[in-house]
């Protein structure tokens, strides 16, 4: 008897090949385009701040398959094929925290990450911001826990112990800091 994927299973999902120019190469499945090494394909990150300029983060699930358990920024996913970079990190940001705001474009970078033997990222990441008022509503299904610190409590946490947090976040995060102060 076969078993059951989880339901938070979505290695079948349809994820935006691209070029290093943002050129839409084609479409791949989710579990495709995060085998070995990873195929280049689009992703984005959301970083969504208090108004006391604390940032929310997550850590991930126990049941994500890249990096699970790890601190990462608010919401993190990829669009669909034929949604926008913004509409995409809109729904997430409603389906992770059930919040409903306004997001900003901040700036795009490529990075490839290798998560021991169980797969890659591998994306052209378009890096967002917003501020939020209400309390997150989170999906357990996608964040284990959350929190929120300002800007010398993640430098303290990431030089202490980087190996908690995710490539992405570690990467984009002095960019974020200079670019949303």
């Amino acid at each position: 008897m076969a078993e059951t994927a989880p339901s938070n299973d979505r290695s079948n999902e349809r994820l935006v090949l691209v070029d290093e120019e943002d050129n839409v190469l084609g479409y791949e499945t989710r579990g495709r385009c995060h085998h070995g090494d990873g195929l280049l394909h689009r992703g984005f990150s959301v970083y969504l701040f208090d108004e006391r300029r604390k940032l929310l983060i997550q850590k991930r699930s126990a049941r994500k398959d890249l990096w699970p358990g790890y601190w990462s920024n608010s919401c993190c996913s990829h669009p669909r094929p034929g949604e926008s970079y913004e509409d995409a990190a809109r729904r997430r940001v409603r389906e992770e925290l059930g919040l409903v705001l306004p997001l900003k474009f901040l700036f795009r970078f490529r990075y490839q990450a290798r998560y021991d033997s169980t797969g890659s990222e591998n994306e052209l990441c378009s890096v967002f911001v917003g501020e939020y008022r209400d309390s997150p509503e989170i999906d357990p299904e996608e964040i284990e826990a959350w929190k929120c610190l300002d800007v010398k409590g993640i430098d303290v946490g990431m030089k202490e112990a980087p190996a908690l947090y995710t490539p992405w976040f570690k990467l984009a995060w002095e960019s974020v800091r200079r670019a949303h102060p």
